[in-house]
C-alpha cells in the first residue's frame, strides 16, 4: 500500500508560511506532513483531517475564498431593537401634536374675531395676562414640588416680562406698517407657510420644561413671524399690540406650560387636550363650519387612525444585526473617574 503524504505550505493555524527546509512551524509545533496512509483494517479509507473554520482573514485555511460554513448565521438577531408599542399609550403620545394643531387653530380664530372686530383688543389683552399670570402660578408651583432646592429669581422674571412688554408696545407702530405694500394674497399665503414651518419643527419629543432648543427655536419664531405678518393687517395700534403679546405668550411661553403638565400628569395632559380641542371648534363654529369638520375629522384620523396604523405596520418590518455590523461603543453615563 503506497504512503500518502499532505505537505502544507501555509501553517492552518497561525498563516505563517513554512520556509523549504523547515518541517515544524516555530510558532505552534504543527507538523508539516500528515500522514494519510489509508488503513485496511475496518475496511474504511480515511478522510484528509481538515481544522474547524475560523473567522479569521489573516489565517490561510484550507478552505476555498467562498466558503460558508454553517456557523455563520449563528449570530443573527431579527427585529432586535424594535420598538412594541400599545395602542392606548401610542394615542397618549399623540396629544402631543393635537394639542399644537389645536394651539395654531385657536390663533388663526383669534386673529380673525380681531380682524372683523368680533374681539376687542383690551379684552385680548386681559385675558391673555390672566392666562400668563394663571400658568406662571402653576409652573412655578409645579417646580417647587419638582425641584424644591431649586430657586427662580421671580422678581427678575417679573421685571423682565414688564420690559419686554413696554419694548413690544414701543414698537408697535413699526409692526403696524411693516407690510403695508404688500398685498393680502401674499400675506395670507406667506403666513400658511410660516404655520407649517412652526408645525413641522416643532420639538415635539422634548422633556425640557425650561429651554427651547434647536429645532424648537425655529418654529418658535416661525410662529411669531407669522404673527407679525398677520398683526400688520389690523387697524389699530392697540389690536397690533395685542395680537403681537397673545402670540408671545401663546408660542413660547404656552409650550413650556405643555410640557409641565405633560411631565407632572398623564390625565392633566389629556384634559388640557380635550380643552384646547373645545376651544378651537367652538371659536371656529362662528367661523366656518365646514373647517370645524374638516378639524374634527383630522384630529380623529390623527389621534385614534395614525396610532392603529402605526402598530399595524410594525408588523413588516424586519431589522437584522449581525457579526458583519460596524462595531458600536458602550458608552457608561453618568460615571464619575478620579484622575488624580
Amino acid at each position: 500500500m503506497e504512503r500518502m503524504q499532505s505537505v502544507f505550505n501555509y501553517c492552518p493555524r497561525d498563516g505563517r508560511p513554512f520556509r523549504e527546509n523547515e518541517q515544524i512551524c516555530p510558532l505552534c509545533d504543527f507538523q508539516r506532513s500528515i500522514d494519510q496512509t489509508p488503513k485496511s483494517h475496518a475496511g474504511l479509507m480515511p478522510q484528509t483531517p481538515r481544522l474547524p473554520w475560523r473567522k479569521l482573514l489573516y489565517v490561510k485555511q484550507d478552505y476555498p475564498d467562498d466558503h460558508v460554513d454553517d456557523t455563520f448565521l449563528e449570530e443573527l438577531q431579527k427585529n432586535a431593537n424594535v420598538r412594541h408599542y400599545e395602542y392606548w399609550s401610542v394615542v397618549l403620545e399623540s396629544t402631543i401634536i393635537s394639542q399644537h394643531i389645536s394651539s395654531i387653530v385657536i390663533f388663526v380664530a383669534v386673529f380673525i374675531y380681531l380682524y372683523f372686530r368680533l374681539l376687542s383688543s383690551h379684552a385680548l389683552i386681559y385675558i391673555g395676562t390672566a392666562g400668563t399670570a394663571i400658568g406662571y402660578g402653576f409652573w412655578d408651583w409645579s417646580n417647587t414640588m419638582l425641584t424644591p432646592d431649586s430657586n427662580y429669581k421671580r422678581r427678575k422674571i417679573l421685571k423682565g416680562a414688564v420690559l419686554f412688554f413696554l419694548t413690544l408696545l414701543g414698537l408697535t407702530p413699526i409692526l403696524k406698517t411693516l407690510t403695508e405694500k404688500t398685498s393680502e394674497d401674499t400675506i395670507w399665503a406667506f403666513t400658511v407657510i410660516l404655520f407649517l414651518a412652526n408645525l413641522a419643527f416643532h420639538d415635539y419629543g422634548s422633556g425640557n420644561r425650561r429651554n427651547i432648543k434647536y429645532p424648537g427655536s425655529l418654529s418658535t419664531n416661525a410662529a411669531i413671524f407669522a404673527s407679525v405678518v398677520l398683526a400688520s393687517r389690523l387697524e389699530t395700534n392697540l389690536h397690533v399690540f395685542g395680537l403681537m403679546s397673545f402670540a408671545v405668550e401663546w408660542f413660547a411661553l404656552f409650550p413650556m406650560l405643555r410640557r409641565q403638565v405633560r411631565s407632572i400628569s398623564n390625565r392633566g395632559n389629556l384634559a388640557l387636550t380635550i380643552v384646547l380641542f373645545l376651544t378651537a371648534t367652538t371659536l371656529f363654529s362662528q367661523i366656518s363650519p365646514a373647517i370645524v369638520v374638516i378639524y374634527i375629522l383630522g384630529m380623529a384620523f390623527l389621534t385614534f387612525v395614525c396610532p392603529f396604523w402605526l402598530i399595524w405596520i410594525q408588523r413588516y418590518k424586519n431589522e437584522i444585526h449581525g457579526p458583519w455590523d460596524e462595531a458600536r461603543p458602550k458608552i457608561q453615563h453618568g460615571r464619575s473617574v478620579d484622575y488624580n
